[in-house]
């Protein structure tokens, strides 16, 4: 397990790190605009699978995604002028909104017709997710049970022993005290927030 710390001088740096680690498949630790995150391509099946592995989660719930920007969500997720409105108004940031998957579309980290997409805003994270051409895992980087964390010290803490770990650590430090995203259900008739 890698542990970079991102200081100005080095951002660049530690940006490339992450870009390789996901392009090859690794498991990265990053700040998000919420907690620290787990990250991995949302495109590679043996990423997501480390990933519930990690968190000691159950295959059956989809993880949540980034993407970059709104044309990149639609290129997975059916998104009609009523929900790009609501999507542009709320992205990017802290909500999560979960929407139909285009029917075909292999995404290992989504339901099975559904996908929870979010564009985060976070700088290291722009940056990080315009220089990859798939999409992201952002799940917060705890084990089931535990967390989220925004001390970087437990996040730490629970991997150093685990037969298991991220590849790579990006160390900014404590965040600012946050919950998880807010998660809003755009597949209904209405609008439905399964988590606030």
């Amino acid at each position: 397990m890698q542990i970079i710390k991102l200081l100005g001088d080095n951002s660049r740096k530690a940006l490339d790190r992450c870009t390789q680690v996901l392009k090859n498949g690794g498991i990265c630790v990053c700040p998000t605009d919420t907690v620290y995150g787990l990250l991995a391509n949302a495109s590679d099946k043996s990423a997501v699978k480390r990933i519930y592995c990690l968190k000691i989660r159950e295959a059956a719930k989809p993880l949540p995604v980034f993407v970059k920007s709104i044309e990149a969500a639609k290129k997975i997720a059916v998104i009609d002028s009523k929900i790009e409105k609501k999507l542009r108004g709320a992205w990017p940031g802290k909500t999560t909104f979960v929407l139909r998957l285009i029917r075909g579309t292999s995404i290992p980290a989504a339901g099975e017709n559904t996908i929870a997409l979010r564009i985060p805003d976070h700088p290291f994270l722009s940056i990080l997710l315009n220089d990859l051409d798939f999409p992201v895992v952002g799940t917060s980087a705890n084990r089931a049970g535990l967390g989220p964390y925004t001390k970087i010290a437990d996040v730490l803490e629970q991997f150093k022993n685990a037969a298991d770990q991220p590849d790579l650590v990006v160390d900014s430090g404590n965040l600012p005290e946050s919950k998880p995203s807010t998660i809003i259900d755009l597949t209904r008739n209405e609008e439905k927030i399964l988590r606030k």
